[in-house]
């Protein structure tokens, strides 16, 4: 299956459209050239096609650069890096005339031509189309207009577009890397629009055009484009240029087999960056998406993706795009992180306006976080904000909202866990080694004096520490709280559930 048609060095791109959020299947794209490129010694060129004017977004060129930015995609050309074949940007190299002088190229050896025919003749081609049951396209009206005919239409003034002149015959045959040969009939085609009224190309033309300039060697693209790719090779042919080696790239499904899309959650990137996932996690993810390195290994590094990867491991069959998959590859790379590493990401996420309560004091004190990592490591799946602040925030609170009816566990009532709670603060006082194995020891002893199950008592002391049935290993929490504050909640713990039995 690889590609030996092209020697010399590697040269791929990635050819963004500003019309939107940079979504995975697009950054999938740009991630597999770049990992191709840097394997092959190559080199990954960005170039923004910026032709369809209507559909541009403001805002979403600089969120493209910043997805690639993210994912650590460098690019050896294009947008802030200088190169030999630049612009890099296709309205800057339409202004240089390049798209004119190819279609008037075209023009010239008889495969293309000008089209007069205007948006109501159009029209009506297409109802009366209909009206017969026939496919509705172009009807080629303007293709064998003669050299008097075409003079005229430009006397009257007449908007122009420029035309590819398909074959009528024969076949267009390419090769997919991944498929192998394609045959099309190009009789099943119209003959197609390459050059706008406006001056501006379509992509059919200006793709080509720069690839070639750019001596652009393999297209990896989705495979959305195959149905497009027999115009391609006949505007190549047309030129009497080589085309690069085609890579039609895997679709992307949901989890339910059907076209990942904004139904099956979030697609576009740089959301799942604002909601924690690393970037390491989602270069690995992604990497994944129709290539395996050939063996069951599936977290790897950047540098054991570039060093394994190669156009054999490529697959055509559809990549499943599944969350539940990528927040376990997360939680895995979140729990690699070294202690002290993990707490530099929190912090700001922590201190962020929407992390921890507003009534606790900015800056968090460094070491204190680093301190507390340990009790969360093992449950991260994201850096999420609401999460973060659920799991920590008691950590840095003095008096914590307590329900005290939570604080009573099965088989209890409010004087018995009361009575538990008080012994519990005592100990605490009277313990000479404040720190975790020995706490345990203690109070399973405690546990076992008082005539509790370790689920009842511990339970209580849960709740009573941190408001919450659910939290980080408790002896480690009460070290981390200290000896004070664990004192001080416990036995308010106890105050509320003997006020509460007083009051009813």
């Amino acid at each position: 299956m690889t590609d030996k048609s092209h020697s010399g060095p590697v040269r791929v791109r990635y050819a963004p459209s500003p019309t939107g959020d940079p979504h995975v299947g697009n950054l999938r794209t740009a991630l597999l050239n770049w990992v191709f490129a840097r394997h092959a010694g190559g080199q990954f060129i960005v170039r923004i096609e910026d032709t369809d004017r209507e559909r541009m977004v403001d805002g979403s060129l600089d969120r493209i650069l910043s997805a690639l930015e993210w994912l650590g995609l460098d690019w050896d050309e294009g947008p802030g890096v200088d190169g030999p074949h630049a612009p890099y940007v296709q309205s800057d190299r339409k202004a240089l005339g390049k798209y004119a002088k190819a279609a008037q190229m075209l023009i010239d050896n008889g495969q293309a031509y000008e089209c007069t025919c205007t948006p109501e003749r159009l029209d009506q081609v297409r109802l009366r189309q209909r009206a017969e049951k026939k496919p509705t396209g172009y009807d080629s009206y303007c293709r064998n207009k003669s050299d008097e005919e075409r003079t005229a239409d430009k006397a009257q003034g007449l908007a122009t577009v420029v035309r590819f002149k398909v074959p009528l015959e024969g076949e267009v045959v390419f090769n997919d890397v991944l498929r192998g040969p394609l045959t099309f009939d190009p009789s099943l085609l119209q003959d197609f629009v390459i050059l706008k009224s406006d001056g501006y190309p379509t992509y059919h033309l200006a793709h080509i055009v720069d690839d070639h300039d750019m001596g652009i060697t393999h297209v990896l693209r989705s495979e959305e484009w195959i149905s497009s790719t027999p115009r391609h090779v006949m505007v190549y042919e047309g030129f009497g240029w080589e085309p690069p080696a085609f890579v039609h790239l895997s679709i992307l499904l949901g989890p339910d087999r059907a076209k990942l899309s904004k139904r099956h959650g979030d697609t576009a990137l740089l959301e799942f960056r604002d909601k924690g996932f690393l970037p390491e996690t989602m270069f690995n993810f992604l990497s994944l998406l129709g290539w395996s390195a050939g063996d069951d290994e599936e977290v790897m590094t950047r540098e054991q993706i570039v060093e394994k990867f190669s156009l054999d491991g490529l697959n055509a069959a559809p990549s499943i795009f599944n969350i539940t998959k990528l927040e376990w590859m997360n939680g895995v790379y979140l729990r690699q992180l070294p202690v002290h590493a993990l707490a530099e990401i929190l912090i700001p996420e922590l201190e962020a306006p929407d992390g921890l309560p507003a009534s606790i004091s900015r800056p968090l004190d460094r070491d204190y976080v680093t301190e507390l990592v340990p009790l969360v490591h093992e449950r991260l799946k994201v850096i999420d904000r609401e999460e973060l602040a659920g799991m920590l925030a008691y950590f840095f609170q003095d008096e914590i909202e307590l329900d005290p009816a939570a604080v009573v566990q099965k088989g209890m009532n409010e004087a018995a866990t009361a009575s538990a709670l008080e012994s519990a603060a005592v100990a605490l006082e009277s313990a000479e080694a404040f720190e975790s194995e020995p706490l345990e020891e203690g109070f399973r002893a405690l546990c076992v004096e008082l005539g509790l199950k370790p689920r009842q008592f511990f339970g209580a002391l849960r709740v009573a520490l941190t408001a919450r049935r659910v939290a980080p290993p408790l002896f480690d929490t009460m070290v981390a709280l200290g000896r004070e504050r664990s004192i001080a909640r416990v036995r308010r713990a106890a105050a509320l559930l003997l006020r509460d039995q007083a009051v009813s």
